[in-house]
């Protein structure tokens, strides 16, 4: 589905969904969520999720590759599918879903943002829920021009800053006077950080929030946001599931391991409902 058929989809499936059929909104559901994340659950998929991504950074790169190695292209496309994992780890940090321990949610935040290329966890948070107070809006420091790259220059220019590149200059280095190979830092963190964050921004932001009012592409709800049809394969390999972004932005207290349940009809695109 390119853009311009999941747009009109989005526009073609519309009508109201509120608190009393929305999935995320019962309180039963809640209440299941609530008692897997004191379980464990959120903790143990971050867990999952920071300790492959180690892994495969780090078993990456002890071995020479060539790039004409199938072998490479494939797992450097899951090192960047990790990549993602780690920033919507963070991202459930934000919103307290990872553990019921506010110090835990802190630490698992900080962590994912940092190994994402030094981002800031005392930056991120702030901006983030203004992101959710100010959707779709002139202070919403997500928001952008209705033109991909743009947009995506923008959304980089706002929230990288010279500090991480130079962290990131100063890692580089050190590991390569440490004997690490510099193509294969190349393979399992740059080019994958780089795709990730892209993957993040088109699936994550772009698609979800994109308005366009000359062209009459305006999210018609009051979140200012689109879902992706209801696929769940499909959505959690774009973005752990935040193309369905409309319920994240409806019940943000859902993490992403249980928004696929958020679909108000497993066969059905949630954008039927959304107005």
């Amino acid at each position: 589905m390119d853009i311009a058929e999941f747009i009109a989809f989005d526009s073609s499936n519309r009508k109201v969904l509120r608190e009393t059929t929305f999935p995320g909104h019962a309180p039963e559901f809640r209440a299941k969520v609530q008692r897997r994340i004191r379980q464990g659950w959120g903790l143990g998929l971050a867990s999952l999720i920071m300790l492959a991504w180690a892994g495969l950074l780090v078993g990456g790169c002890s071995v020479s590759w060539s790039w004409s190695d199938p072998l490479l292209w494939i797992l450097m496309a899951l090192q960047t599918f990790l990549f993602t994992g780690l920033f919507i780890t963070a991202h459930d940090a934000m919103h307290g879903t990872v553990s019921h321990s506010p110090a835990l949610n802190r630490l698992v935040g900080r962590l994912c943002l940092w190994a994402f290329a030094f981002n800031s966890w005392s930056r991120m948070l702030p901006e983030h829920h203004r992101h959710h107070r100010f959707v779709g809006t002139e202070e919403d420091p997500d928001f952008g021009p209705p033109r991909f790259f743009p947009w995506f220059w923008k959304f980089i220019s706002y929230y990288v800053r010279w500090t991480q590149v130079l962290l990131c200059a100063v890692l580089f280095n050190l590991l390569k006077a440490k004997g690490v190979d510099p193509t294969s830092m190349l393979q399992f963190y740059i080019v994958p950080s780089i795709a990730g964050l892209m993957q993040l921004f088109y699936f994550g932001t772009y698609l979800p929030h994109l308005s366009d009012p000359a062209n009459g592409l305006v999210p018609d709800n009051e979140h200012r946001s689109r879902s992706l049809p209801t696929n769940h394969l499909w959505a959690f390999l774009t973005c752990y599931f935040f193309g369905y972004h409309w319920e994240h932005h409806e019940a943000p207290g859902i993490p992403w391991w249980q928004l696929y349940l958020t679909k108000h009809h497993p066969n059905e695109p949630i954008n039927e409902s959304h107005s």
